[in-house]
Protein backbone atom coordinates (compact mmCIF):
# COMPACT_ATOMS: atom_id res chain seq x y z
CA UNK A 1 0.00 0.00 0.00
CA UNK A 2 1.48 3.37 -0.82
CA UNK A 3 2.23 5.56 2.00
CA UNK A 4 1.16 9.15 1.63
CA UNK A 5 3.47 11.85 1.08
CA UNK A 6 4.34 13.80 4.57
CA UNK A 7 3.16 17.28 5.41
CA UNK A 8 4.46 20.25 6.65
CA UNK A 9 2.97 20.30 10.33
CA UNK A 10 2.43 24.05 10.01
CA UNK A 11 0.86 24.31 6.71
CA UNK A 12 -0.65 21.48 6.63
CA UNK A 13 1.05 21.36 2.78
CA UNK A 14 3.68 18.44 1.04
CA UNK A 15 6.96 19.49 1.82
CA UNK A 16 8.54 21.52 -1.23
CA UNK A 17 11.11 19.81 -2.92
CA UNK A 18 14.60 20.66 -2.47
CA UNK A 19 15.99 23.43 -4.86
CA UNK A 20 18.24 21.77 -6.96
CA UNK A 21 22.33 23.18 -7.35
CA UNK A 22 22.28 26.45 -9.73
CA UNK A 23 24.93 26.86 -11.95
CA UNK A 24 27.77 28.01 -10.26
CA UNK A 25 27.01 26.33 -7.14
CA UNK A 26 28.35 22.79 -9.14
CA UNK A 27 31.14 21.70 -9.33
CA UNK A 28 30.98 21.57 -13.06
CA UNK A 29 29.88 25.06 -13.48
CA UNK A 30 32.69 26.15 -11.33
CA UNK A 31 35.16 24.28 -13.75
CA UNK A 32 33.14 25.82 -16.91
CA UNK A 33 33.89 29.24 -15.91
CA UNK A 34 37.32 28.40 -14.94
CA UNK A 35 37.82 27.14 -18.24
CA UNK A 36 35.94 30.11 -20.16
CA UNK A 37 37.84 32.43 -18.13
CA UNK A 38 41.14 31.02 -18.87
CA UNK A 39 40.37 31.07 -22.77
CA UNK A 40 39.65 35.05 -22.36
CA UNK A 41 43.21 35.11 -20.23
CA UNK A 42 44.96 32.82 -23.06
CA UNK A 43 43.67 35.53 -26.01
CA UNK A 44 44.68 38.50 -24.49
CA UNK A 45 48.23 36.96 -23.49
CA UNK A 46 48.76 36.32 -27.17
CA UNK A 47 47.35 39.86 -28.25
CA UNK A 48 49.99 40.81 -25.06
CA UNK A 49 53.37 38.67 -26.56
CA UNK A 50 52.50 39.90 -30.23
CA UNK A 51 52.61 43.90 -29.25
CA UNK A 52 55.53 43.32 -26.63
CA UNK A 53 57.37 41.86 -29.83
CA UNK A 54 56.97 45.52 -31.77
CA UNK A 55 59.72 46.47 -29.50
CA UNK A 56 62.62 44.91 -31.59
CA UNK A 57 61.53 47.46 -34.51
CA UNK A 58 62.41 50.30 -32.09
CA UNK A 59 60.96 53.01 -30.04
CA UNK A 60 59.23 55.00 -32.65
CA UNK A 61 56.98 51.80 -33.48
CA UNK A 62 56.39 50.52 -30.12
CA UNK A 63 55.87 53.80 -28.78
CA UNK A 64 53.13 54.47 -31.60
CA UNK A 65 51.76 50.79 -30.68
CA UNK A 66 51.20 52.20 -27.49
CA UNK A 67 49.81 55.49 -28.33
CA UNK A 68 46.80 52.75 -30.26
CA UNK A 69 46.01 51.13 -27.36
CA UNK A 70 45.03 54.35 -26.14
CA UNK A 71 43.03 55.62 -29.32
CA UNK A 72 41.81 52.16 -30.61
CA UNK A 73 38.26 52.24 -31.55
CA UNK A 74 37.98 55.77 -32.81
CA UNK A 75 36.49 58.17 -33.40
CA UNK A 76 33.40 55.45 -32.40
CA UNK A 77 34.68 55.22 -28.62
CA UNK A 78 36.40 58.38 -26.79
CA UNK A 79 39.99 58.14 -25.69
CA UNK A 80 41.47 55.21 -24.04
CA UNK A 81 37.53 53.60 -23.53
CA UNK A 82 38.31 51.10 -25.41
CA UNK A 83 41.46 50.06 -23.65
CA UNK A 84 39.46 50.16 -20.26
CA UNK A 85 36.65 47.99 -21.61
CA UNK A 86 39.82 45.12 -22.74
CA UNK A 87 41.05 45.72 -18.94
CA UNK A 88 37.46 45.73 -17.12
CA UNK A 89 36.68 42.22 -19.23
CA UNK A 90 40.32 40.99 -18.29
CA UNK A 91 40.05 41.60 -14.18
CA UNK A 92 36.75 40.03 -14.41
CA UNK A 93 37.75 36.85 -16.48
CA UNK A 94 40.71 37.04 -13.66
CA UNK A 95 38.80 37.23 -10.80
CA UNK A 96 36.26 34.15 -12.28
CA UNK A 97 39.56 32.23 -12.76
CA UNK A 98 40.75 32.49 -9.65
CA UNK A 99 37.47 32.46 -7.17
CA UNK A 100 36.69 29.22 -9.40
CA UNK A 101 39.69 27.84 -8.70
CA UNK A 102 39.92 28.67 -4.80
CA UNK A 103 36.70 27.33 -4.45
CA UNK A 104 37.53 24.20 -6.17
CA UNK A 105 40.19 23.39 -4.31
CA UNK A 106 38.42 23.71 -1.22
CA UNK A 107 35.95 21.46 -2.23
CA UNK A 108 38.48 18.91 -3.06
CA UNK A 109 40.17 19.23 -0.52
CA UNK A 110 36.81 19.26 2.16
CA UNK A 111 35.84 15.62 -0.35
CA UNK A 112 39.56 14.34 0.23
CA UNK A 113 40.38 15.16 3.78
CA UNK A 114 42.87 12.82 4.12
CA UNK A 115 46.19 13.00 1.87
CA UNK A 116 47.29 10.65 -1.27
CA UNK A 117 49.60 8.44 0.36
CA UNK A 118 51.15 8.21 -3.30
CA UNK A 119 51.33 11.08 -5.54
CA UNK A 120 49.50 9.85 -9.01
CA UNK A 121 52.27 8.95 -11.14
CA UNK A 122 50.88 10.73 -13.89
CA UNK A 123 50.51 14.32 -12.83
CA UNK A 124 53.08 16.21 -14.56
CA UNK A 125 54.76 18.73 -12.99
CA UNK A 126 52.95 21.79 -14.01
CA UNK A 127 49.86 20.30 -12.65
CA UNK A 128 51.23 19.95 -9.13
CA UNK A 129 52.16 23.69 -9.55
CA UNK A 130 49.10 25.00 -10.49
CA UNK A 131 48.56 26.65 -7.03
CA UNK A 132 51.31 27.99 -6.61
CA UNK A 133 51.77 28.97 -10.00
CA UNK A 134 48.54 30.77 -9.43
CA UNK A 135 49.65 32.66 -6.57
CA UNK A 136 52.96 33.71 -8.40
CA UNK A 137 51.17 35.13 -11.41
CA UNK A 138 48.60 37.28 -9.07
CA UNK A 139 51.58 38.46 -7.33
CA UNK A 140 53.51 39.52 -10.43
CA UNK A 141 50.38 41.38 -12.25
CA UNK A 142 50.07 43.50 -8.99
CA UNK A 143 53.73 44.29 -9.28
CA UNK A 144 53.47 45.04 -13.34
CA UNK A 145 50.88 47.25 -13.01
CA UNK A 146 52.37 49.13 -10.71
CA UNK A 147 55.82 49.21 -12.84
CA UNK A 148 54.44 49.63 -15.92
CA UNK A 149 51.18 51.13 -15.92
CA UNK A 150 51.10 53.42 -13.30
CA UNK A 151 55.09 53.83 -12.55
CA UNK A 152 54.75 53.51 -8.79
CA UNK A 153 57.44 51.30 -8.75
CA UNK A 154 59.18 51.79 -11.68
CA UNK A 155 63.29 51.69 -11.93
CA UNK A 156 64.35 54.88 -12.81
CA UNK A 157 61.86 57.88 -14.06
CA UNK A 158 58.97 56.62 -15.37
CA UNK A 159 57.84 58.39 -18.77
CA UNK A 160 54.43 58.80 -19.54
CA UNK A 161 53.50 57.88 -23.34
CA UNK A 162 56.69 56.36 -23.48
CA UNK A 163 56.89 52.44 -23.18
CA UNK A 164 59.77 51.83 -24.88
CA UNK A 165 61.80 53.68 -22.80
CA UNK A 166 59.88 52.25 -19.28
CA UNK A 167 60.14 48.56 -20.98
CA UNK A 168 64.68 49.18 -21.10
CA UNK A 169 64.29 51.14 -17.57
CA UNK A 170 62.93 48.02 -16.14
CA UNK A 171 64.89 45.43 -18.10
CA UNK A 172 68.02 47.27 -17.23
CA UNK A 173 68.11 46.26 -13.58
CA UNK A 174 68.37 42.58 -12.46
CA UNK A 175 65.58 42.45 -10.16
CA UNK A 176 63.47 42.98 -12.97
CA UNK A 177 65.01 40.52 -14.87
CA UNK A 178 64.54 38.04 -12.48
CA UNK A 179 60.89 38.51 -11.56
CA UNK A 180 59.46 38.90 -15.18
CA UNK A 181 61.33 35.79 -16.52
CA UNK A 182 60.34 33.94 -13.32
CA UNK A 183 56.13 34.86 -13.95
CA UNK A 184 56.88 34.21 -17.55
CA UNK A 185 58.00 30.45 -17.07
CA UNK A 186 55.18 30.26 -14.80
CA UNK A 187 52.84 31.41 -17.31
CA UNK A 188 53.84 28.72 -20.09
CA UNK A 189 53.05 25.80 -17.41
CA UNK A 190 49.59 27.39 -16.23
CA UNK A 191 49.03 27.91 -20.16
CA UNK A 192 49.76 24.30 -20.88
CA UNK A 193 48.26 22.68 -18.05
CA UNK A 194 45.48 25.19 -18.48
CA UNK A 195 44.53 25.08 -22.11
CA UNK A 196 44.26 21.22 -21.65
CA UNK A 197 41.75 21.12 -18.73
CA UNK A 198 40.28 23.70 -20.36
CA UNK A 199 39.82 21.46 -23.94
CA UNK A 200 38.48 18.77 -20.95
CA UNK A 201 35.57 20.90 -19.23
CA UNK A 202 34.09 22.10 -22.31
CA UNK A 203 33.89 18.84 -24.36
CA UNK A 204 36.25 19.13 -27.06
CA UNK A 205 38.90 16.56 -25.49
CA UNK A 206 38.49 13.25 -26.65
CA UNK A 207 40.63 10.22 -27.10
CA UNK A 208 41.34 10.75 -31.06
CA UNK A 209 42.25 14.50 -30.53
CA UNK A 210 44.52 13.96 -27.07
CA UNK A 211 47.67 14.17 -29.25
CA UNK A 212 47.02 16.96 -30.87
CA UNK A 213 45.39 19.03 -28.05
CA UNK A 214 48.78 18.01 -25.94
CA UNK A 215 50.66 19.27 -29.25
CA UNK A 216 48.99 22.63 -28.89
CA UNK A 217 49.04 22.85 -25.23
CA UNK A 218 52.86 22.08 -25.84
CA UNK A 219 53.28 24.85 -28.58
CA UNK A 220 51.37 27.67 -26.92
CA UNK A 221 52.87 27.42 -23.99
CA UNK A 222 56.34 27.26 -25.71
CA UNK A 223 55.59 30.40 -27.71
CA UNK A 224 54.46 32.70 -25.21
CA UNK A 225 56.43 31.78 -22.74
CA UNK A 226 59.89 32.64 -25.29
CA UNK A 227 57.96 35.39 -27.00
CA UNK A 228 57.65 37.38 -23.81
CA UNK A 229 61.12 36.20 -22.04
CA UNK A 230 62.88 37.29 -25.05
CA UNK A 231 62.30 41.34 -24.78
CA UNK A 232 64.29 41.18 -21.51
CA UNK A 233 66.61 39.11 -22.73
CA UNK A 234 67.28 41.49 -25.80
CA UNK A 235 67.58 44.31 -23.30
CA UNK A 236 70.17 42.41 -21.21
CA UNK A 237 72.28 41.29 -24.18
CA UNK A 238 71.67 44.99 -25.83
CA UNK A 239 69.57 44.24 -28.91
CA UNK A 240 67.12 46.76 -27.29
CA UNK A 241 68.56 49.54 -25.89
Amino acid sequence: MALAPTRDRTTGRPPSPAPSRGFWSSTLGKKTVMAVSGLIMLGYLVAHVAGNLKVFFGPEEFNAYGHWLRVMGAPVLHHAWALWIVRIVLVAAVVAHAVSAYQLSRRDLKARPTAYVHRRKRASYATRTMRWGGIVLALFIVWHILDLTTGTVHAGGFEEGKPYQNVVDTFSTWYGNVVYIVAMLAVGLHVRHGFWSAAQTLGVGNARRERLLRALADGLAFVLTAGFVSVPVAVMTGVVS
